[in-house]
């Protein structure tokens, strides 16, 4: 995994991620809500260990759980806790690699790895190092929960862009587009991916551009990786069943 150029791509997009989504607090409380559903217990011991901004683990929060938050992004997980913080929130984070956890054994009751962070994985010998190490601190029958983009139809299709997506209000606030191309690999399971925002400035339009790379990690493939690390019960729930935006991987943390 490219450690420094997957942290400066989320370090330079962190003062600016809220304006991927159109109504960037509605969907933090929509977010929260579905994972709440799904984690089932009141006031539990939450780990987010891809924050970035905050999405998830704010809306958890908002849900009573006591949420901590780790992303490789300083600048990223810095803006979580300011974001927490502005809302009256407990939410503690810390900048960590999900490979390495700084965090006892058996800590927590949940962790989360939503927003398709896990794929910036690029070789299963990672993926494998993250799962096991959100199994170790996860308790026994601990609940895991992973989302990435729904890659088993994305590989049928090999698209080579995503629509543009606008942010702003009839209240006068400037629209901002967003938008992804995808250049897949000959392998047909990894892609670079530009991500491009358009920033109105004084009547002109300024253009930022920011590269990463993802692997196309199928359902039945990420399952596997989370049973031999340690998972049991896998099983994929997708966004018609939970109300969530992805297809989530559901796994229970083996005793």
């Amino acid at each position: 995994m490219p450690e420094t150029s997957v942290a400066r791509f989320y370090d330079e997009l962190a003062d600016d991620y809220h304006l991927i989504y159109p109504d960037w607090d509605a969907s933090t409380r929509r977010q929260g809500e579905a994972l709440d559903a799904l984690i089932g217990m009141e006031h539990a011991q939450v780990l987010d260990c891809s924050c970035g901004i905050g999405t998830q683990a704010i809306g958890l929060a908002l849900h009573g759980h006591r949420v901590t938050g780790t992303d490789l992004s300083p600048r990223a997980a810095a803006r979580a806790a300011r974001e927490a913080g502005r809302r009256n929130l407990s939410l503690c984070t810390a900048v960590a690699d999900m490979r390495y956890l700084p965090f006892a054994d058996g800590r927590f009751d949940a962790v989360v790895c939503a927003d398709n962070a896990l794929p910036h994985l690029l070789t299963e010998q990672d993926v494998h190092a993250a799962l096991a190490e959100m199994r170790r601190v996860l308790r026994p029958g601990g609940l895991l929960l992973v989302s990435t983009r729904p890659y088993d139809d994305l590989r049928r299709e090999r698209p080579t862009s995503m629509p543009p997506q606008v942010h702003g209000h009839a209240d006068g606030e400037e629209r901002t587009v967003t938008f992804q191309l995808w250049h897949w690999h000959d392998n047909g399971e990894h892609y670079d991916l530009e991500h491009f925002q358009l920033l109105p400035t004084g009547g002109e339009w300024r253009v930022q551009v920011r590269r990463t790379t993802y692997w196309a990690l199928g359902r039945d493939r990420l399952a596997a990786l989370a049973a031999e690390a340690g998972f049991v019960d896998p099983e994929w729930r997708l966004a018609q069943e939970t109300g969530f935006f992805q297809p989530l991987l559901m796994a229970r943390a083996g005793n």
